[in-house]
């Protein structure tokens, strides 16, 4: 069953033709794209560019909490597609983007991480001959059941140019066929936002007092936790999130857990019956939180419980302990190098790893290489070369 979408909205005052493009559609695009905005709207001679909205996220209220946080500029074009299904999804966000994308004829698209409008968007700009930028590319997780990879399989096999936001990424796209000269190690766009958000970040006591005022008193003793769960492996399998949350029941008896609650896990939990068990044993049940917000209550946390492969990403660059509940990661380098510790949903080994941190045992890590909140500038650069060599946008900054 599908949200209602709702038609094609255009700004008026949107540039018509030419230019970059950039897609977003979920909120994990909304912290990549943000520092590519800003980039590309620096200096005397900005790199003009487009925003489409696909609304694959289709809350406004939260789309416009993170827009407004992140200094994001209203999209020149929100498709309002809305939730359903991978197929219906993926086929209603081409449908709607390619009467935009025939209209206007970017020099080049610009898609982020692995959600379905970037693979959706892709394909259409593939076909239609407009060259596709993948930003955050070459990431594996080498598990086909996972929606996300084949997005990221199939959108690196349409790109014209890959952004990587690890080494590794370059030795899985030369693996599989793509041209060295395609691949270019940038940095973490996300790292970006991270750095230039961090001053603003809400104090998590702030954010606690609003919640649960009880948490707060406890957290002022023992810290806090903060969980997020949303993948269908954990979510759509009863008993595996049963399983997940007993754990995680255990360790709030400890201290408090935060628990911005996604909409398919919150039904999820209802099914099951547990949300009061879980309030009882201190877990604070929320609602989806700003970004500002869960900057802060990730940063201070003692320990972060998730399934998110960017919250990984955001530990690791924080120094803050990391449970990732799952068997496998697209971003190793959490692993190798950072804060991060695949647990999978086994209840007893995530007690186990929460007791050790809790401890004073979980991992630090170090910031990987190039996650310096500079990634954005480099792309820009890469792609004004890149411009210059077609002879687009006037030659470029060279024009």
């Amino acid at each position: 069953m599908s949200a209602p979408a709702t038609a094609v909205r255009t700004r008026p005052a949107a540039p018509e033709r030419g230019g970059l493009m950039c897609v977003v559609g979920a909120r994990p695009n909304f912290m990549k794209a943000a520092p590519l905005l800003a980039a590309f709207a620096e200096g005397p001679t900005p790199l003009p560019c487009a925003l489409v909205h696909t609304g694959q996220h289709y809350d406004a209220e939260m789309k416009d909490a993170f827009f407004r946080q992140l200094g994001i500029p209203e999209p020149d074009v929100d498709l309002g597609v809305g939730s359903g299904s991978h197929a219906w999804q993926t086929a209603e966000i081409m449908r709607r983007f390619e009467p935009v994308l025939e209209a206007r004829r970017p020099e080049a698209v610009i898609v982020v991480g692995d959600v379905n409008s970037t693979v959706a968007c892709a394909l259409v700009a593939a076909k239609l001959g407009v060259p596709v930028v993948h930003v955050e590319a070459g990431l594996r997780s080498f598990d086909r059941s996972m929606p996300e990879e084949i997005n990221r399989v199939l959108t690196d096999q349409l790109s014209e140019l890959l952004f990587t936001t690890e080494r590794q990424a370059r030795e899985n796209l030369l693996r599989e066929g793509i041209a060295p000269w395609r691949i270019h190690f940038v940095g973490n766009v996300m790292i970006d936002t991270l750095r230039a958000q961090e001053p603003r970040a809400v104090p998590a006591a702030e954010t606690l007092a609003r919640l649960a005022p009880r948490a707060l008193r406890r957290a002022g003793e023992a810290g806090h936790a903060l969980l997020t769960l949303h993948r269908p492996g954990n979510v759509d399998r009863p008993e595996v999130l049963r399983g997940i949350l007993d754990a995680v029941a255990e360790i709030a008896r400890r201290l408090p857990v935060v628990f911005p609650v996604h909409p398919r896990t919150r039904a999820a939990i209802e099914r099951l019956g547990v949300a009061g068990r879980l309030e009882a044993a201190g877990v604070v049940l929320a609602g989806p939180l700003g970004y500002l917000e869960m900057l802060g209550l990730m940063r201070e946390a003692r320990l972060v419980l998730t399934d998110s492969g960017g919250m990984q990403e955001e530990t690791t660059a924080l120094g803050v302990p990391c449970l990732t509940l799952r068997e496998n990661t697209e971003r190793p380098v959490t692993l190798t190098e950072g804060s991060n510790e695949l647990v999978g949903s086994d209840p007893e080994r995530i007690r186990a790893a929460a007791e050790r941190v809790l401890d004073g045992g979980g991992r630090r890590g170090r910031v990987p290489e190039r996650w310096d909140g500079q990634a954005a500038r480099r792309i820009r650069a890469v792609l004004e070369r890149w411009l210059a060599d077609r002879g687009g946008l006037r030659g470029a900054a060279g024009a």
